[in-house]
C-alpha cells in the first residue's frame, strides 16, 4: 500500500479520523492527504464511509476522534460556516441548488455567503467559460434546470467562493454517459486551472481520468493508496472493494 503524496504541498492532512452515527461507528481511523493542485479521489461502495469523510472535514458530522488540519488550522470540530470561511467548498451530492432563485442569483448568494465582494461579474465570467450553458440559462430558476444543469449549477457556485479546496461529492450520480463524460471533461479543466479538489466517486473510470491519487474506502477504513496506475495494476482490490 503506498501512502505517500508525491511532491506536493500537504493543503488537507486528515489523520485517525473516527466518527459515530449514534452508535454506528462509521469512520474507523481515516487517514489522508490532499496536495496543493491535486484532484484526490475516494472510491467505495455505497456505504463505505466516503461522503461520512467529506461531512467530517467540512464540520457536519463531528468526529469523535482524530485530527484534521488544513493549512495551518486545526478544522476538526469547528462548525460547516467556520470551516467554509477558512476556504473549503462542499459541494454535495444532492447539489443544494435553491430552486426559486435564478442561474445568476445562485451564483451571487454563493459569493455573499462566503464573503466574496469584489470582481463578482469577473468570477461569474469565469465560471462560464466551464459552463456555457448556465450563461444560456441565466435568467432560469433552479427547479426547471435538468439534474446535469443542476450539477453544473452546484459546482458552480462552490467555484465563485474562490475556495482554497473543493469537496465534491458523486458529481456523475444519476447523469446520463454523455453529461458524464461532459463533466469530467469539465472537472479536469477546473483541475488544470489550478484548483484543489477531493472527490467522491463510484464511477471508476471517472476516478482514473481525473485523479492525482486515489484511496480505496470500505467499511470506514482506507484499504488501499495509490495512483491511477498502481491502482489499475491491483484486480483483486477492484474486485474486493469495487466489485468490477
Amino acid at each position: 500500500m503506498n501512502m505517500t503524496m508525491g511532491a506536493a504541498r500537504a493543503l488537507l492532512t486528515v489523520e485517525d479520523l473516527h466518527t459515530y452515527y449514534g452508535e454506528a461507528h462509521i469512520l474507523q481511523g481515516i487517514s489522508l492527504t490532499v496536495g496543493e493542485r491535486e484532484v484526490v479521489t475516494l472510491i467505495g461502495r455505497n456505504g463505505a464511509g466516503k461522503t461520512t469523510t467529506l461531512r467530517s472535514i467540512m464540520g457536519v458530522a463531528r468526529p469523535s476522534q482524530g485530527r484534521i488540519r488544513f493549512g495551518n488550522d486545526e478544522i476538526a470540530g469547528l462548525g460547516p460556516h467556520e470551516v467554509a470561511r477558512r476556504g473549503i467548498a462542499w459541494i454535495p451530492e444532492e447539489r443544494r441548488v435553491l430552486p426559486n432563485l435564478t442561474v445568476y442569483d445562485n451564483l451571487r448568494l454563493a459569493m455573499l455567503g462566503a464573503g466574496v465582494r469584489d470582481d463578482q461579474d469577473k468570477l461569474v465570467a469565469e465560471v462560464f467559460e466551464f459552463f456555457p450553458r448556465l450563461k444560456e440559462r441565466l435568467e432560469y430558476r433552479g427547479r426547471f434546470l435538468s439534474g446535469g444543469e443542476q450539477q453544473m449549477l452546484a459546482i458552480a457556485r462552490g467555484l465563485v467562493a474562490r475556495p482554497k479546496l473543493m469537496l465534491v461529492d458523486e458529481p456523475t450520480e444519476g447523469l446520463a454517459p454523455i453529461l458524464v463524460q461532459n463533466l469530467t471533461a469539465i472537472l479536469g479543466e477546473i483541475s488544470r486551472r489550478g484548483s484543489t479538489i477531493l472527490l467522491v466517486e463510484q464511477n471508476l473510470e471517472v476516478a482514473l481520468t481525473l485523479s492525482s491519487r486515489l484511496y480505496v474506502v470500505d467499511q470506514g477504513r482506507i484499504q488501499f493508496s495509490g495512483t491511477p496506475d498502481e491502482l489499475r495494476r491491483e484486480p483483486a482490490i477492484q474486485q474486493r472493494f469495487l466489485g468490477v
